[in-house]
């Protein structure tokens, strides 16, 4: 006798634990799996056997055959313009799995591809392209040049995205230069002239002089890096207010002193702002007296390094009247109040240049002063800033020329790293520029917007705090751009200056539109032809603007195609299903918000999927500069080298984008894509026991449920709950769920447990045994739900099972997602059966336990070797339990030769009733 192991087992008395001699199972007889699925997948040679019947075949099926309603996940519209990355595989990979998971519920799904075609990146690489800059092509030429390019890249990335097996109308994809979609574009300007929206004003914009456009904040980057040369500047007070004019009038040589980091505006400035509230001081340094807040007094001091005497401290409202002399023109502007002027940095009182900023602006605006900006599209100062200025760059040698002429007014510079706006294309920075530009009034939309988001399930619950932000943040939006290649703003100009963009005017233009194409906005030599009957010969002659409209307006109309799809419920919104990347809050998911409560008054989709961006295996953006870029091709294809970078095929990718959690930035690499496919290895293992095992298995020799062995029917339990789960988590867009459950399920419940209790069974039984095909049964219900869980995200995977066991199916189909979504069989539910299998499996652990510490000691070889004596205790759960079995089934159960289920073991001494002691011996 020796002692194993001692633990406590609820309701066990003692194990004991004997080697036997078991018979030699391998006989000739035995049955081993039969089947011609592979192991590996090989995935570059046979995926494309199975992707038409998945794809191009499956979508014109399932919108003529399945019988539920429709489902549109609407896609955003990638631009047209390089090549894809890891980016573009999860988002498009995401889309498909979701509509996949639809097509097997049975839903007819509507998903059509678009492409963003217009807008400065694509026309600036058709002109790189022909190693042109374009100021010698006319608007016409490079219309046409952009349009060719945009095209050949929509082809391109089309090939890349059915490749990844993603299933769409790609024979009618929308394309932004479509003239149908941009007519629809237009209507929605129109209607939003007719409600007032629509309205052009001279005001400072975001301005690209790389891009040489206006641009929108959605089309803006921040550089944290940024380094500006920053100046105090003083400007000699000419007149005191009448509150100062006898309480200084003993102080001579008085200046307003500002802070800037923007020397090239001061050419513009008009005023100087004070806050009326704060407290400023008047000091002497030197021998000259200075104007400054008195909270950046202290802080000033420490940047001079000089001594500071304070002479007076007053109320900014007693600054009000004063008047300065501009140190470079020698203007006499006024020092004005305004609530945006704070103490906490610079000096409190602010350089007010209403020509490039928006709060110059607005406070200029209430005091009358007109915006100047002396500054052209490329960023060069016009003949406006004066015969030293004119011609030169204002961010470089314009910079250093207005340092230069302001000479001795400068009292400190500094080189000043803080965080600027970009131009998100050209990676270069912008200013603010007054402009004449048309915007959209979105401010009165906002509330409107906010409350529709209410509406709007959102995934992940946490990113509509981030939409609501950005929506809430934008009073305007800047719909006009510079460039040829867009849809015009259909707008006309009298001899005056004044534009005309009515509703009625706009709806003639876009008849003309409409049968002669956009491009005959810059053909077309007579203006005349576009002044509609009404505005004819009332003493005006108008000429036609050329601003085109910002391509997010272009992409945010893309709505106007869903509103007439046959049979759509007039009640659900336009779109179930927006899914898109987080940079997209501020970008379509706004702009598709906006035009859409401007037209509808409605939200255009019912549910928001944001996801993360692709980072590299450490964490970092990806950058070709860095060289840590994965090509998605390289992933399915390979390179040159194949050990090195194998061809994985597009289920490896598939299966990376359901495993990640996508809701926040997720990770790619080498390493990763090789535990994926090792993953999907494990997942092809799984289906070749599942399809090796039925090899004989016709539906003739399915056994009814109530005749199944206990084991079996808690298997179909187990079954219940995971097809339960598997579809809660697809429903949730929960993909890692849906990968973690199939794991767990592969790894825990059928291959430790299913597949081992019932080995014996399926090899050693008479190939018809009843015991045999009520194994089979399980396995088939198993294979169908298994294969069908995994087909959204690994539809190639599943199309190559499912072609190897649906003769056995009661009706066979080309593809398995007509097979129809998983069985929520509800004879299977059985929680009696649950609760008593939990104790035995409990049970089996803990024995287990004991085997295993035999092994070690080499006591045995194999748990095949071991009989097992179970003392039960008289009463107990578990003796009531493991006594409704047969032993035969409990021996199957445990993997062991042999149980004996033993009564009345006295408990060994010093124990309690509900103690064991687990004891062994070995024959020898």
């Amino acid at each position: 006798m020796f002692g194993l192991r001692r633990t406590q087992i609820r309701g066990l008395c003692s194990t004991a634990i004997r080697c036997a001699k078991a018979p030699n199972p391998y006989t000739n007889t035995i049955l081993l799996p039969k089947t011609n699925f592979p192991l590996r997948a090989d995935a570059a040679k046979r995926e494309h056997l199975f992707r038409d019947r998945c794809t191009k075949d499956l979508y014109p099926w399932q919108l003529k055959n399945n019988p539920k309603d429709s489902f549109i996940l609407h896609d955003g519209p990638p631009y047209a313009n390089g090549n894809v990355h890891s980016g573009h595989a999860m988002n498009k990979i995401l889309k498909d799995i979701i509509n996949r998971y639809k097509v097997l519920q049975g839903h007819k799904v509507f998903y059509r591809p678009g492409w963003d075609c217009h807008g400065l990146p694509i026309e600036l690489k058709a002109l790189e392209q022909i190693r042109r800059n374009g100021d010698d092509l006319s608007p016409v030429d490079i219309r046409k040049i952009a349009k060719a390019k945009a095209l050949s890249e929509v082809e391109k990335q089309m090939t890349a995205f059915k490749g990844w097996g993603v299933m769409g109308d790609w024979d009618n994809p929308y394309l932004t230069l479509n003239s149908g979609y941009e007519i629809r574009q237009l209507r929605v300007l129109t209607d939003m002239i007719k409600n007032g929206h629509i309205y052009r004003q001279l005001k400072p914009v975001y301005w690209s002089p790389s891009s040489k456009s206006a641009l929108a904040e959605s089309e803006l980057e921040y550089n944290e890096a940024h380094v500006s040369q920053s100046i105090h500047v003083r400007f000699p007070v000419t007149k005191l207010s009448s509150d100062l004019n006898t309480k200084w009038s003993k102080y001579k040589d008085i200046h307003a002193l500002i802070w800037t980091t923007t020397p090239w505006t001061i050419p513009s400035n008009k005023a100087i702002s004070v806050h009326p509230d704060l407290s400023y001081s008047l000091i002497k340094v030197d021998s000259h007296n200075y104007i400054v807040a008195t909270d950046r007094v202290q802080p000033l001091t420490q940047e001079l390094n000089k001594d500071v005497e304070i002479l007076d401290e007053v109320s900014g409202k007693d600054l009000l009247g004063c008047e300065y002399q501009h140190p470079l023109n020698q203007q006499t502007n006024p020092i004005i109040g305004g609530d945006h002027v704070t103490a906490e940095s610079g000096t409190g009182l602010v350089h007010t240049a209403p020509g490039h900023g928006m709060e110059d602006y607005e406070v200029c605006l209430a005091h009358h002063i007109a915006p100047f900006s002396p500054v052209d599209d490329a960023g060069r100062f016009t003949w406006e800033a004066g015969d030293q200025l004119e011609g030169k760059e204002a961010f470089t040698d314009g910079t250093t020329t207005v340092i230069d002429m302001l000479g001795s007014h400068i009292i400190l510079q500094q080189a000043y790293t803080h965080k600027y706006p970009y131009d998100w294309r050209t990676k270069k920075p912008v200013m603010l520029r007054a402009t004449a530009q048309w915007f959209a009034n979105v401010e009165h939309l906002q509330q409107k917007a906010v409350n529709a988001l209410k509406k709007v399930r959102m995934i992940p619950e946490v990113s509509i705090r981030r939409l609501e932000q950005f929506t809430l943040s934008r009073k305007e939006w800047c719909i006009s751009r510079q460039r040829s290649w867009g849809v015009p703003i259909p707008a006309l100009y009298d001899q005056d200056g004044n534009a005309l963009l009515t509703e009625s005017s706009v709806e003639y233009i876009i008849q003309i539109l409409q049968e002669r194409g956009t491009d005959v906005w810059w053909e077309e030599k007579d203006d005349s032809v576009f002044v509609a009957p009404e505005y004819r010969d009332k003493g005006k002659t108008y000429t036609r603007g050329y601003d085109t409209m910002d391509v997010w307006f272009d992409s945010g109309t893309s709505w106007t195609m869903l509103k007439n799809i046959a049979d759509r419920d007039s009640s659900k919104p336009l779109a179930d299903v927006y899914l898109e990347g987080s940079d997209q809050h501020r970008g379509w998911f706004q702009s598709s918000l906006l035009t859409s409560i401007a037209v509808t008054g409605k939200a255009p989709y019912g549910t928001l999927v944001t996801h993360g961006f692709a980072l590299d295996e450490k964490g970092q953006k990806m950058s070709k500069s860095i060289g840590n870029t994965l090509d998605p091709e390289l992933i399915t294809h390979g390179g040159k080298d194949k050990k090195k970078n194998p061809a994985y095929g597009s289920d490896v990718l598939r299966y990376w984008v359901a495993n990640c959690e996508y809701t926040r930035d997720v990770t790619i690499g080498p390493s990763i894509i090789g535990i994926v496919s090792e993953s999907l290895r494990k997942i092809r293992t799984t289906a070749r026991f599942l399809l090796g095992n039925l090899h004989d298995f016709h539906r003739e020799n399915y056994v009814d449920y109530d005749n199944l062995q206990e084991v079996d029917q808690y298997m179909l339990h187990e079954l219940y709950q995971y097809n339960d789960r598997v579809s809660h988590a697809y429903s949730d867009f929960a993909f890692n769920r849906v990968v973690q459950n199939i794991q767990n399920f592969t790894n825990t419940t059928l291959s430790s447990f299913y597949f081992d209790t019932i080995k014996d069974r399926l090899y050693n039984e008479p190939a018809g045994s009843e015991s045999r095909r009520m194994a089979q049964t399980v396995l088939y219900e198993v294979l169908k739900s298994y294969t069908t869980s995994i087909a959204p995200f690994v539809c190639h995977t599943a199309e190559e099972i499912y072609e190897n066991y649906k003769a056995i199916t009661p009706k066979p189909e080309s593809s398995v997602f007509k097979a129809g979504w998983l069985d929520l069989n509800e004879q299977w539910k059985n929680d009696a059966l649950n609760e008593k299998w939990s104790v035995l499996l409990n049970l089996k652990s803990e024995i287990n336990q004991v085997l295993e510490s035999a092994r070690q000691e080499k006591r045995i070889r194999s748990s095949q070797e071991a009989s097992v004596s179970l003392y039960l205790e008289n009463g107990s759960k578990t003796s009531q339990l493991v006594q409704s079995m047969q032993d035969s089934e409990l021996a199957s159960l445990f993997m062991i030769s042999k149980v004996n289920i033993m009564h009345d073991h006295q408990p060994i001494q010093g124990e309690s009733q509900k103690d064991s002691t687990i004891q062994g011996k070995r024959s020898v």
